[in-house]
């Protein structure tokens, strides 16, 4: 088992790439702090888990409040003494407007679901990495929108900023041995897209040409397999990389 008694909170984790991440991850024997909104889900989740080697811990919790990135950090340590990696991975969709159409509002929600939620989120987790003194792991779910024109400007500009955000910590922390990489999922079949709610046909239309040419959708599970390399001491010499996950679409 690849990471047998590791200490882990992953966010998004009701759905899609973060539930498939926290099945992989617990039957690897982790224990493991499953963050979303919706905690029916959660509990639910948990109970399917029940009789693997590693633990579940639901915690209920919005990532674009500061208390909720902190607590969630607080309850990994109170539950299973440590904190060993940080999945940040949950985050929303713009509506696709072209610049000329973004409103403030989904400026607002865009950039705190996706950039201030990792940027609290790790800022709490260097600080107990520090700490405890024997480094630490975060790993960060981006998009191929980070690198690529997938999606409307607020989003990709969001990804990019937590990339960045990403490769900065790597090298702040590289001398304590706290590592931060990147996935960048191109298509992958979540709930997402769906939740993003009727698109702005501007910038639909606009980006058709792109995205009709994209590669056939993966799954859940193809992102929580590049989380588990990540996460497990496999990667040991890895830091500050982003990886695409995307059937090629980069290539593009």
């Amino acid at each position: 088992m690849k990471l047998l008694g590791k200490s882990i909170v992953v966010t998004g984790a009701s759905s899609g790439m973060g539930k498939s991440i926290v099945e992989l991850f617990v039957k690897e024997g982790a224990n493991v702090v499953a963050v979303a909104r919706r905690k029916e889900r959660l509990d639910a989740l948990a109970e399917s888990l029940k009789g693997e080697k590693g633990k579940i811990v639901v915690y209920q919790g919005d990532v674009s409040k500061r208390e909720d990135n902190e607590g969630m950090i607080d309850c990994a340590v109170k539950e299973f003494g440590k904190l060993d990696v940080l999945v940040n991975n949950a985050g929303v969709m713009d509506d696709m407007a072209p610049i000329a159409e973004a409103s403030d509002e989904k400026y607002e929600k865009v950039m705190t679901i996706n950039v201030y939620g990792p940027l609290c989120a790790m800022r709490k987790a260097c600080q107990v990495f520090l700490a405890q003194g024997n480094g630490g792991n975060i790993i960060n779910v981006s998009s191929v929108g980070s690198m690529h024109q997938a999606a409307g400007p607020v989003y990709c500009a969001s990804k990019a900023a937590l990339n960045a955000l990403s490769k900065n910590t790597a090298y702040m922390y590289m001398r304590d041995k706290i590592r931060c990489n990147v996935i960048a999922p191109g298509g992958i079949k979540t709930e997402i897209g769906t939740a993003m709610g009727m698109p702005n046909m501007t910038g639909y239309q606009k980006l058709g040409g792109i995205l009709a040419l994209a590669p056939e959708q993966g799954e859940a599970e193809d992102i929580a397999k590049a989380a588990l390399y990540l996460a497990s001491d496999d990667s040991l010499y890895v830091s500050g990389i982003v990886m695409p996950v995307d059937g090629g679409w980069i290539a593009f």
